[in-house]
């Protein structure tokens, strides 16, 4: 289960369940587009596919490098979507990779 830190989103390894910050990296495996993950204690790595069917409305996880922030898509483009922030009302497109479904 995640947990917040400061302003970030900390998730656990699925190997080793310590707890991080993890920004992830955009990477292409098995022909198709992942954000990969590694754990500094355990050294595992791990995917995740990049959100290729997100719809208006969805409640979403944008993971930036200075913020985790949790809002509402508004539009959605090839590679970039636009979030609602749930807690200040702030409007902002996003790269794709960035956003996970929540």
């Amino acid at each position: 289960m995640s947990r917040l830190i400061g302003a970030h989103t900390a998730d656990p390894c699925p190997k080793c369940l310590v707890e991080e910050v993890r920004t992830g990296s955009p990477s292409f495996t098995q022909e198709r587009d992942v954000i990969s993950y590694r754990c500094d204690r355990c050294r595992h790595t791990w995917f995740r596919p990049v959100e290729n069917d997100l719809d208006v409305y969805d409640t979403v996880r944008v993971d930036l490098p200075d913020t985790t922030l949790y809002g509402t898509v508004w539009q959605v483009e090839d590679d970039r979507v636009q979030v609602r922030d749930t807690n200040s009302g702030r409007v902002l497109w996003v790269e794709l990779w960035r956003v996970i479904l929540y």
